[in-house]
């Protein structure tokens, strides 16, 4: 096992890893692993990853868990980053890219967060488990719970997509819909924790998740043979990916892998909840929760995150920006990439083609450079919303 302590994002205090832990107890934010570096080098290569199996467990050693027996998985990872060329030439690009976690069981990116936290937590004896969820990561979290052989109780607002509860049920998992938003959602998850001993699985409230999304960011550097792009497009509700992934390049250049050099991070959020896009532009550290947050896009309807500091922080480290876009945009995002690529993406994908046509318009974005948008889901589990 590589994986030395943990570390509060914000305040630097260390604890013990093969502890069970949620957030730092001192100021409340993220905990997140590290790792001994010099360890890992010496062990892994490049090379070494080319005859390993395509999921994101082929960086086991970059992971938390430490005996593989308490891996659950269900062939997670390395999902297609496909050019697209048409869509490209649609809106006058010339290196366009979509990293597609569609293709990844339970149908969204979710399932690499709640395969790692299952696996850790597993490993440190957890047995019922508890998520607020505005949608997929309900249905991820049932999944690998039941694979896990775990409780699982599911806190979700009562207009969540009817795919994501169907499956959660399905799975076995409790499932209560919420008059009201994810953030009282989580409420009552944190209720739940301290009255029956469920271990709370939220974003960033337990140090795992990010570590099994910080998979995209190796996957997407793998898979450019070891050069960043220059612009990466990301949809943003707790915003776990965007700062897995620059979690992943820092790590990245640690091992010497690759170099100083970072994409733009930018951010895409709904016009009708949009906090991280602006606090950025209001030079803010942290983002104060939007009120009355409505969208079709469930997943980026997360009127406040725990992690929007880390998340401004990234945006501005990496010179990037914010970009929120209407409904009818990012709806027409995934018309457009349906009818050029044949993905069909979650409205939270189609937000990121609406987020890149603005982009290009302001200058923001060269034509001529190279840009990678997430589609974080299926658009199959959204069905009701194209109705």
């Amino acid at each position: 096992m590589f994986l030395t302590h943990l570390e509060c994002s914000r305040c630097s205090r260390q604890f013990d890893a093969h502890r069970l832990h949620t957030t730092c107890p001192d100021d409340g934010k993220p905990l997140f692993a590290r790792y001994d570096w010099n360890r890992i080098a010496a062990v892994l290569s490049q090379e070494t990853l080319e005859t390993r199996l395509p999921t994101m467990w082929r960086y086991r050693e970059l992971l938390p868990v430490h005996d593989e027996a308490n891996i659950v998985t269900l062939g997670e990872g390395f999902t297609p980053l496909l050019r697209c060329d048409r869509l490209g030439q649609t809106l006058g690009m010339q290196s366009l890219w979509i990293k597609d976690e569609s293709q990844i069981p339970t149908g969204s990116f979710k399932a690499r967060g709640l395969s790692m936290a299952v696996s850790r937590a597993k490993e440190l004896g957890v047995t019922s488990v508890a998520l607020p969820t505005a949608g997929n990561a309900g249905g991820a979290l049932a999944a690998y719970a039941a694979r896990a052989g775990m409780d699982a109780h599911i806190f979700a607002p009562c207009d969540v997509p009817v795919a994501n509860r169907i499956e959660a049920q399905v799975m076995g998992a409790n499932v209560t819909l919420v008059d009201g938003l994810i953030t009282d959602c989580g409420r009552l998850v944190r209720e739940g924790a301290a009255t029956h001993g469920w271990f709370d699985m939220s974003t960033l409230k337990e140090p795992y998740r990010v570590e099994g999304k910080k998979t995209m960011g190796l996957e997407l550097a793998e898979q450019f043979h070891w050069n960043l792009p220059d612009v990466i497009l990301y949809p943003t509700g707790g915003g776990t990916g965007l700062i897995g992934m620059w979690k992943a390049f820092e790590e990245l250049e640690t091992l010497g892998w690759i170099g100083s050099q970072r994409p733009r991070m930018v951010s895409v959020q709904a016009e009708g909840c949009a906090p991280i896009v602006r606090a950025f532009h209001r030079g803010a550290e942290e983002a104060t929760p939007w009120q009355n947050a409505r969208t079709v896009a469930a997943g980026l309807r997360v009127p406040s995150a725990v992690a929007d500091f880390l998340m401004l922080r990234v945006l501005r480290e990496s010179g990037g920006t914010a970009v929120a876009v209407s409904d009818e945009e990012l709806l027409e995002g995934v018309s457009l990439c349906a009818e050029r690529e044949g993905i069909f993406a979650c409205p939270e994908g189609g937000a990121t083609v609406a987020a890149l046509r603005h982009l290009l318009e302001n200058g923001t974005i060269e034509p001529d450079e190279h840009v990678v948008l997430f589609n974080t889901g299926s658009g199959l589990k959204y069905l009701e919303v194209f109705e």
